[in-house]
Order: structure tokens, then C-alpha cells, then sequence
């Protein structure tokens, strides 16, 4: 499996080059994705509309996230990573 878009070159550019940094990002905000369309499809199975429900499914989080990150709606302070410690 490959990253095709967004650009890994991308990515790796929005973590200061840290593959461990743009996974852990890419994680954290993959599961307040998924979080989310949970909380969205469990309103939507009890409204029981099968257009949200569908809408929320299209896309996989962690797709999601990359594409957030590489659109610079992802960041992160560099302050508070003990880049020492970790």
C-alpha cells in the first residue's frame, strides 16, 4: 500500500520531516474522524436516514486525515514534544 495523494513529500513537509511525527498525527486526528462519524452515524440510524449513513462510509478517516494534514487544517506545537524523551 502507497500514499498517492496527498504527496508523501507533502505530509513529511507539514511534520518537519518525522515520519514518527506525521504518523502520530495522522492517527490522533484519525480517530477523532472516526469518533465522530460514529457519533454521526448513530444519529443518522436513529433519524434513520440512510443518506447520512452513506455519506459518513465514503471516505476512510485516515484518508481523511492526510488529507486535513496536507491542507494545513492539522498542526501541532512544537513545544510541547519531548523530542528526548519518546
Amino acid at each position: 500500500m502507497s500514499i498517492i495523494e496527498p504527496p508523501i513529500d507533502v505530509l513529511l513537509e507539514e511534520a518537519d520531516n518525522d515520519r514518527f511525527l506525521l504518523c502520530t498525527l495522522a492517527s490522533k486526528r484519525a480517530h477523532d474522524i472516526n469518533d465522530m462519524m460514529r457519533g454521526q452515524r448513530d444519529r443518522a440510524i436513529a433519524l434513520q436516514t440512510a443518506v447520512e449513513i452513506a455519506r459518513a462510509a465514503d471516505t476512510k478517516p485516515l484518508t481523511m486525515a492526510f488529507n486535513e494534514i496536507a491542507r494545513h487544517d492539522v498542526s501541532y506545537n512544537p513545544e510541547s514534544i519531548d523530542v528526548h524523551n519518546h
